[in-house]
């Protein structure tokens, strides 16, 4: 299915290595309390979470839909939506879900989350789709704010497919620390030298 998603290219030669190395990975799993336990609830996760991915997108789509200043990033100049860049990107937040769920913290999986990043950033926003958003940036302080919709709001989908309350817990809070850690490398491109 990742190979037929425009502009994904998790794995391929053409995204940069991460100027982190997985040393400092490690440090900063640790400092979201991230463990192996939490790797397999995360994976148990993406299982319950696998078909339930379009009504999740559906749900965050509404919600930034619905903010003037979260879908600035998707207008052009004249203020109307990019369809084709939404849906565009709707395929890749559907990957990142499962590559969230599913994926080992190697260093393919650091080099992405540096492009992940990038795409946020001034320094590619917008090219990886050609897209003429009028706004070539998306600015950090919403990409840290959005760790709660994102968080918050996927407690539901975990709790549809009859787990225990406590593995529902485990698999929620395993979603937290893996998108605080994202989120955290995705800030990279934002931070001046040496400050990151």
């Amino acid at each position: 299915m990742s190979a037929a998603i425009a502009g994904y290219t998790y794995g391929l030669p053409s995204v940069p290595r991460s100027p982190l190395s997985l040393e400092e990975l490690r440090l900063l799993e640790n400092s979201v309390l991230w463990s192996a336990e939490d790797a397999r609830y995360l994976a148990m996760a993406g299982e319950v979470l696998e078909d339930q991915i379009e009504a999740v997108l559906d749900l965050w789509y509404g919600f930034v839909g619905s903010q003037p200043q979260l879908v600035r990033a998707f207008l052009d100049a004249s203020g109307q939506p990019l369809t084709d860049y939404l849906q565009r990107v709707r395929g890749r937040f559907g990957q990142w879900i499962r590559d969230t769920c599913r994926r080992p913290h190697d260093q393919a999986w650091l080099d992405y989350q540096y492009e992940i990043g990038l795409r946020h950033h001034r320094t590619k926003k917008n090219l990886t789709d050609a897209a003429p958003a009028a706004e070539g940036i998306v600015p950090l302080r919403y990409l840290i704010a959005l760790i709660a919709p994102i968080v918050l709001t996927i407690r539901d989908f975990l709790a549809k497919k009859g787990h225990a309350p406590q593995e529902v817990d485990r698999m929620h809070q395993a979603w937290l620390k893996a998108v605080v850690l994202q989120v955290a490398l995705w800030s990279l491109p934002y931070a001046q030298e040496g400050d990151y």
